[in-house]
């Protein structure tokens, strides 16, 4: 199976080394592909000095864009399976198998890796923890089956995902969006559970006026969503 594993990254120049030594360490069958997001810092060639495939971007995209790029890549590639892979460190490549294995036997085309879902849960900061039970409660109904961690950037992409995302990825909150426009288009989503750790480098910018306008936006993100014509 032909596997590419997309590694997202802005101003990851802490992280981005241990990263790709982490997944070439345990999970050495996937080729790995770092998007730079316009990083201002030495992401970049931190990477290259790895000798990883790296795609500089002219300047940063969010992670909406640094996915499309990732999963135009995979298609151009043939790639069967994308695995998007946070470029924080907060994500082990020893846990990557158990993310596959629902697309390996043939029950999902995406699958979603869970904090929230694995043992010891995941310790994160009141306004996280509020936020996510919300958005679960949403795209859950939304969805039709339970989705815990609506946010996680840790996730497996088939081949048909892939060829759909290529063209139509969300750029706002694109791992909320990307749950209600797989369902839209007919894809088996699955979840499982997934152990994270702290990130390896720099700190979240989360505050609690910010979660609120985050909450306010991904809720009309999702509505916009819901009204799109998906062929």
């Amino acid at each position: 199976m032909k596997i590419l594993v997309i590694v997202p990254a802005y101003n990851e120049e802490g992280s981005i080394r241990g990263v790709i030594e982490d997944l070439r360490d345990n999970f050495p069958q996937g080729d790995i592909l770092v998007i730079n997001d316009g990083s201002q810092d030495s992401t970049s060639a931190v990477a290259q000095s790895t000798g990883a495939k790296v795609i500089d971007l002219p300047y940063n995209l969010g992670i909406g864009g640094a996915m499309q790029t990732g999963f135009l890549y995979a298609l151009q590639g043939d790639y069967e399976v994308a695995l998007q892979f946070d470029g924080d460190g907060q994500h082990s490549a020893g846990e990557i198998p158990k993310i596959l294995k629902p697309y390996q036997q043939g029950a999902a085309d995406l699958v979603v890796g869970s904090r929230f879902l694995s043992e010891g849960g995941f310790t994160s900061s009141v306004q996280r923890r509020m936020g996510a039970k919300i958005l679960s409660f949403v795209v859950s109904g939304l969805v039709g089956r339970r989705i815990t961690d609506t946010t996680s950037g840790f996730r497996v992409y088939g081949k048909n995902a892939i060829s759909f995302f290529s063209d139509l990825y969300p750029e706002d909150y694109p791992e909320v969006e990307a749950l209600i426009l797989a369902h839209k288009k007919g894809f088996r989503i699955e979840e499982v559970p997934a152990r994270f750790q702290p990130r390896m480098a720099g700190k979240s910018s989360i505050t609690i006026p910010r979660a609120v306008y985050y909450m306010v936006k991904v809720m009309l993100a999702i509505f916009v969503d819901l009204l799109k014509r998906i062929d």
